[in-house]
């Protein structure tokens, strides 16, 4: 296991990332509209394989990689997928606007209401990031990271009594 984590850390270097990170503010016309500063995450503790902290007054935003232990494989996938939440960001922030003003915060309807809206987010950024990398990219095989701590069909219903 010790192997496997230095080859994750020595294959995300600035060096390695940036160009990539580069190409992919050009294809998603990202380069002109906002100033984003590329940062790789090598705390134990940052649990996720690519976040933001954005500022939209200013336009201004860091991606943040983690180059210690990604959950997925493709970093170029995961470039592609933060840098499209940048993208949908204003929709984003309408939507839980909207939410945060009709339901109150902490309810069943809030919760499921926000929960729902958070998952469809996820799946549409994810779906149109599988797009751009299979038209664009320069690796297309696509990340099964986050599907190898999952349970198996057969787990989930392990001991369910029969129908």
């Amino acid at each position: 296991m010790r192997f496997a984590r230095e080859n994750v850390i020595k294959m995300l270097t600035y060096d390695s990332i940036y160009p990539i990170f580069e190409k992919w503010l050009e294809i998603l016309r990202l380069k002109n509209n906002w100033d984003i500063k590329l940062e790789l995450i090598t705390d134990e503790s940052f649990r996720k394989s690519g976040d933001f902290k954005i500022d939209p007054n200013d336009k201004k935003a860091i991606l943040m990689l983690n180059a210690v232990s990604p959950k997925q494989e493709n970093t170029e996938e995961v470039i592609v997928h933060e840098l499209l939440h940048l993208k949908l960001y204003p929709l984003d922030q309408f939507t839980e606007d909207l939410i945060e003003n009709h339901y109150t915060e902490g309810t069943p309807t809030h919760n499921m209401i926000f929960s729902q809206f958070m998952n469809t987010l996820e799946q549409t950024v994810e779906e149109m990031a599988k797009c751009f990398l299979l038209q664009y990219g320069d690796n297309k095989e696509l990340s099964f990271g986050r599907c190898k701590s999952e349970k198996s069909f057969n787990d989930l219903f392990d001991g369910l009594r029969s129908l």
